[in-house]
């Protein structure tokens, strides 16, 4: 008679699907959220409509879920120009009245009020440094300031990072609202500047690839 053969165990933070594929455990509720944390959370981003629009976004998630945004957002897009700046810092109040009533969103007027106001500073900031993204990828943190192992029990201590600190205290300094060094850590985890995948989670190696053959604007 064989032995079974023993099912390999999964590390502390991690889960597996039908097919045996390691995740982090925070991405295990929908199908939605699973493929957000394997094609996106973590993979280094350049383009300014999509930085633009997480740093919005994670304005929003403020007291929510994230998975609640994500849902959502089909519903922002659409009621923020695809998140285009240049035509966010044109709303008027109209246009605040008119988010306040859209049910595709969180209908936050203080939040909406933020977005237009940081498109107009997005503007600012590109005239300064050319885009936002040349902007926020100065605020990558170097090597040395990472831990060499992303477990659980390291995950579970980033909150902020001295990164997110300096990048939200210059944003606020700049006239930017809803960027607290919390939401500001959270936009770095998700455009890439911070890679904090767990180890054994089968994307950790994509996203590394991904920032190996990355660029950042104005390097």
């Amino acid at each position: 008679m064989t032995e079974a053969t023993a099912t390999p165990e999964i590390p502390d933070g991690l889960f597996a699907d039908d097919a045996g594929c390691p995740r982090c455990t925070w991405c295990q509720a929908t199908p939605v959220y699973r493929h957000y944390h394997d094609s996106e959370w973590g993979f280094p981003v350049a383009d300014d409509r999509r930085l633009f629009e997480k740093l919005c976004l994670e304005g929003f998630q403020s007291g929510l879920s994230w998975l609640t945004i994500l849902n959502k957002r089909e519903g922002f897009r659409a009621a923020f120009a695809q998140f285009d700046a240049v035509q966010v810092a044109e709303f008027t109040d109209a246009d605040v009245e008119r988010l306040v009533q859209d049910a595709a969103i969180v209908r936050h007027r203080g939040k909406i009020v933020s977005t237009i106001n940081n498109a107009k500073r997005v503007l600012e900031l590109r005239q300064e440094f050319g885009s936002l993204a040349h902007y926020a990828w100065r605020y990558e943190p170097p090597a040395g300031e990472r831990p060499e192992r992303i477990t659980r029990e390291v995950a579970r201590t980033f909150i902020t990072s001295p990164g997110s600190v300096a990048m939200s205290k210059d944003l606020k300094k700049r006239g930017w609202s809803f960027v607290g060094p919390t939401t500001v850590y959270a936009f770095m985890q998700a455009m890439g500047l911070v890679n904090d995948h767990l180890e054994g989670c089968h994307a950790r190696e994509k996203a590394l690839k991904a920032r190996a053959d990355f660029t950042p604007p104005g390097r």
